[in-house]
């Protein structure tokens, strides 16, 4: 008589591989270059080749790997995922990423979804009590890395299917994506997730602190001035900043700086100077180094590679 434990390893086993076959199928047929599709907040995507590391916004987003791998570092961080593992990013935040296995035979492919902080709250103010595993103590880091269960994945499968039916995409997507948040939450890196719904976690005053630099980010600031801004002590919201971000606030404003300067030598290339002080740098030299650290070449040498399109897609996809 078959050992049942060996059985269902078996079964596991099988739609796990199916489920993963038909998440590459519904990819690859759906796949646009700008990786959006019909359904709001869905995306999809298709690489071919592996290209070097690339700055750019993460998105505040779920990315599940069909096929392939992808590599994103965050400050002092990196997370590696590939084909069953999902990646999830909860404040938009500077990262450089690509794919480290993609080829025309085997393309990297993922799914995408957007994570909106009122579709996150309202789920938990519907949770019963007891519905949801304890939060542990800290504040969590604004990404997660683990292995996508089987409910998430055919909960991704059933909603990708929904590209082939219109008329019940209407109705259907919006309950599916529900049950992908609700996967989230009571996942594995459900307090990443959750921390995106509440309005007063630590990680929505970092994120508030996030966004006014963004706004902000030629001007010269005080951290003591953000931290009042986020409702946060000095010392709490030096702490939370970093275990959300992995990097302090001037290095965040520094990122975006170098972004937001490489997105306008992209139409630019020639003006160096007026660039950096556009982006708040006062001494060009200084501007012309730390370009070079964050990407590999001085400015008025990065002019091929900032003539390439750019991805549409969040970087975590």
């Amino acid at each position: 008589m078959p050992d049942p434990l060996v059985v269902g390893t078996i079964r596991w086993c099988f739609n796990r591989v199916a489920s993963l076959d038909e998440l590459r199928d519904l990819v690859i047929r759906h796949a646009r270059p700008d990786a959006t599709t019909a359904i709001d907040d869905v995306l999809v995507s298709r690489v071919e080749e592996s290209t070097p590391p690339s700055s750019s916004m993460s998105g505040t987003v779920l990315a599940v790997i069909a096929q392939g791998a992808k590599r994103l570092a965050l400050g002092d961080r990196v997370y590696e995922y590939r084909a069953g593992q999902y990646l999830i990013a909860s404040v938009d935040l500077p990262v450089t990423g690509h794919f480290t296995e993609a080829t025309p035979e085997r393309p990297a492919l993922g799914f995408g979804m957007i994570l909106r902080p009122a579709a996150v709250a309202e789920l938990l103010l519907q949770a019963a009590p007891g519905d949801l595993p304890p939060v542990g103590g800290g504040t969590p880091s604004s990404m997660a890395v683990s292995d996508a269960p089987d409910e998430l994945l055919d909960a991704v499968v059933r909603l990708l299917r929904l590209l082939d039916h219109p008329r019940d995409a209407t109705v259907l997507a919006p309950l599916v994506k529900r049950e992908i948040l609700w996967r989230l939450l009571t996942g594995e890196q459900g307090a990443v997730v959750r921390q995106l719904g509440l309005a007063d976690s630590s990680l929505s005053h970092v994120a508030r602190a996030v966004q006014w630099i963004r706004d902000h980010y030629t001007q010269s600031f005080r951290v003591e001035d953000v931290a009042r801004r986020s409702g946060m002590s000095v010392s709490a919201f030096y702490r939370n900043f970093q275990a959300v971000t992995a990097m302090s606030p001037i290095q965040f404003q520094k990122q975006i700086r170098l972004q937001e300067a490489r997105l306008l030598l992209a139409t630019n290339p020639s003006d160096v100077t007026g660039v950096s002080r556009r982006v708040g740098y006062e001494s060009p030299s200084q501007f012309s180094r730390e370009y070079r650290r964050q990407f590999g070449a001085p400015p008025s040498q990065d002019t091929a590679r900032l003539r390439a399109p750019a991805a549409a897609a969040p970087a975590a996809l």
